[in-house]
């Protein structure tokens, strides 16, 4: 029998859960190249309009938008910073702080797959200990890393058992919409520790 079938066999049907799965809903806020760019230059500690404008090279109108969906799904908070006139600066709140994991990954995948002759263009440098940093996703249980080869899908707490809700429902829980944004990694401070 085919290896790709055996293997596939020892796993539960997920197939139906796609339409309320994570990384689809997810994507729905952050799948957009413009806002991920826009989340890299606030980790750099970018925060004004003009500013964002000038290092992304973004169209002003499509730089409103994305500000806007990222203010409106609690990943930036618009602060103002100077009256008359009024202007404003974004800061990244808990929600978005916790994407920095995704951005730091994509940043490697880059780097690694789609080199530059020299080099990195841009390192991370880890303050507590002062090394350019390779930071790798490591298990909270046992701080193994994790790849693709060690884990396995499972059910979790949210799966849906049943068929998936009509397309255009709502892809957010009612409940969660009306008490606000809250990290999704509950169990960790911020930079990844145990609370």
């Amino acid at each position: 029998m085919n290896r790709y079938i055996i293997r596939t066999m020892d796993y539960p049907d997920l197939s139906h859960r796609f339409q309320g799965e994570s990384v689809a809903r997810a994507l729905e806020v952050v799948g957009e190249r413009w806002t991920l760019l826009i989340l890299r230059e606030a980790f750099f500690g970018v925060r004004r309009f003009g500013q964002l404008a000038r290092n992304l090279q973004i169209p002003r109108p499509t730089l409103s938008s994305r500000l806007r969906t990222l203010v409106e799904n609690g990943l930036l908070e618009k602060v103002p910073y100077a009256r008359d006139p009024d202007r404003h600066e974004y800061r990244l709140t808990a929600s978005g702080r916790d994407l920095f994991a995704a951005i730091v990954v994509l940043m490697q995948w880059g780097d690694q797959h789609l080199p530059q002759p020299k080099g990195p263009p841009i390192v991370l440098r880890h303050q507590p200990c002062g090394h350019i940093a390779d930071p790798v996703l490591v298990c909270s249980h046992c701080r193994e890393e994790i790849t693709a080869r060690n884990i396995t899908p499972e059910p979790g707490p949210g799966f849906r058992s049943e068929e998936p809700a009509p397309a255009g429902a709502p892809l957010r829980p009612p409940e969660r919409q009306a008490r606000g944004r809250r990290s999704a990694r509950s169990g960790l401070a911020p930079g990844g520790n145990a609370r």
